[in-house]
């Protein structure tokens, strides 16, 4: 499997302020070189064996792959939720100055 260098991480929170002190302490970290926030999403789900749902903010991270294990604890210690969603995605490519930039962002 190829390595690459960036990821792009997805994560659900409960509410618009949750994400913004994950994203806070991300960016405080320098975990982050930069987090959107999508304030309201409707997700669906299955949990304890039943379909739900809920409203939730989305945070979009952009970082290096390195800091994935680092992020995924900072996250846990500050999430709500029992088992929150976490998704890594690889950055496979894009404008090579702000690949670069993601770089120089995060420690």
């Amino acid at each position: 499997m190829e390595e690459f260098a960036h990821i792009a991480l997805f994560i659900t929170t409960a509410s618009i302020e949750e994400a913004q002190r994950i994203a806070s302490v991300l960016l405080n970290k320098r975990k982050a070189a930069c987090v959107n926030i999508v304030p309201k999403v409707s997700s669906f789900f299955w949990w304890q064996e039943k379909l739900d749902s809920a409203q939730e903010s989305l945070l979009i991270i952009k970082t290096k792959a390195s800091e994935l294990n680092e992020i995924v604890n900072l996250v846990k210690e500050h999430h709500s939720y029992d088992i929150p969603e976490i998704i890594a995605l690889p950055i496979i490519g894009g404008n090579q100055d702000y690949l670069e930039w993601i770089g120089r962002s995060v420690s």
